[in-house]
């Protein structure tokens, strides 16, 4: 019996985890503990620790360590208390597992690998070796490769990435992006379900946005929330829906909360704000709009296996490999302007995603089998 710990510390990781954790949950050999922190535990970011239990997992442990400011210094603090409460975890319960998953780069995930150091903790992340150069997350997600014995990476430009990193080739294994499992695996709403559930027409002309804050140039992010509402308001005029996922706990990411709550103060018909759609929602929306726009990773890994484009935003996902259906455009009103009208007129984006690879939760979990129930580690 292989007892697996889960790190989740947001909605966007559980979304990635999800067909992982169901087939751990069914596979006798796995003993699965998920342990929730970060906004999972937070009212103000949707709670969104009632998702996980309402896919029907047990959350065995939850660890609060989230601060409602977002300046630098609160991430820094929360990163550091995260660190100090997991300093305790570890020691009371580290020794009870045989390998512990970690994902992305967040800095609460990093407080929580951080303080496993110490313990020989053995970690297993996913989605190592990508780059981001707009975002801090860049540093952390470094961090937890070179803090991890297996990795589970996305593509084979991020393994060889990972091999840099560490030195060596040894229990790295590429397995395509994990969250387009979920697109093989759950029935998306259809537009008639998707009203029923949200109050939302997917009907009309509908843009799916979501942006995230600068974080490695904070000072940039007023001007560039100036920017995305005045292209919004612009879209709008030309008779579009706008759904807006509001931003993560990050350095600065109040300027785009209260600036979104402005702009549906503004335009209340025209304008939808939503702090969670759940995975299931999230890519039944991506499905029924138009195209993208903002500057997450999900529109860089998932949109295409969903046939939309993207108009990337800035410089928070700088560096990291994009497939043809991404096009990147800066903080500027008049140019985003521009793409949109360019891909409206493109339709529905028809090539490959080149984070897709059949059988990643297979590949995975067979992994782990050889390396740990045959005793090679």
């Amino acid at each position: 019996m292989i007892k697996v710990g889960v790190l989740t510390s947001s909605r966007a990781d559980y979304g990635i985890y999800k067909p992982l954790l169901e087939a751990l949950q069914k596979d006798d050999d796995f003993q699965l503990s998920i342990i929730a922190f970060g906004t999972h535990l937070s009212h103000f970011h949707g709670y969104t620790i009632r998702e996980i239990t309402g896919d029907g997992f047990e959350v065995e442990y939850t660890i609060n360590s989230l601060l409602l400011h977002d300046d630098a210094n609160s991430i820094a603090t929360a990163s550091a208390l995260t660190s100090l409460k997991f300093a305790d975890f570890w020691k009371e319960h580290g020794s009870e597992f045989n390998i512990v998953f970690c994902l992305g780069d967040r800095y609460e995930m990093f407080g929580a690998v951080n303080a496993g150091i110490p313990f020989n903790i053995r970690f297993a992340h996913i989605h190592g070796g990508e780059t981001t150069l707009g975002a801090i997350d860049n540093v952390y997600r470094h961090c937890l490769t070179l803090a991890s014995s297996f990795h589970f990476v996305s593509t084979d430009h991020y393994a060889k990435r990972v091999e840099q990193i560490l030195g060596t080739a040894e229990n790295i294994l590429v397995t395509g992006s994990l969250s387009l499992q979920n697109l093989d695996n759950i029935r998306l709403l259809s537009v008639e379900e998707f009203y029923e559930k949200w109050e939302i027409d997917l009907s009309v002309p509908s843009i799916l946005v979501t942006v995230h804050p600068e974080t490695v140039d904070i000072s940039s992010n007023e001007a560039n929330l100036k920017e995305v509402v005045k292209a919004i308001e612009a879209l709008i005029g030309q008779s579009y829906q706008i759904i807006i996922t509001m931003p993560n706990s990050d350095t600065m990411g109040s300027v785009f909360r209260n600036g979104f709550s402005r702009l549906k103060a503004s335009f209340p018909q025209q304008v939808h704000l939503v702090e969670n759609f759940g995975t299931r929602s999230y890519f039944s929306c991506m499905k029924h709009v138009d195209f993208l726009l903002g500057n997450t990773s999900s529109g860089i890994i998932e949109a295409a296996s969903l046939h939309k484009y993207l108009v990337n935003l800035g410089n928070r996902q700088q560096g990291r490999f994009a497939g043809e259906n991404v096009i990147h455009c800066p903080f500027d009103a008049q140019k985003i302007v521009e793409e949109a009208s360019r891909i409206a007129r493109l339709g529905n984006y028809e090539g490959q995603n080149p984070y897709y690879k059949a059988g990643a939760v297979v590949s995975i979990v067979d992994f782990l089998k050889n390396r740990l129930l045959q005793g090679k580690l």
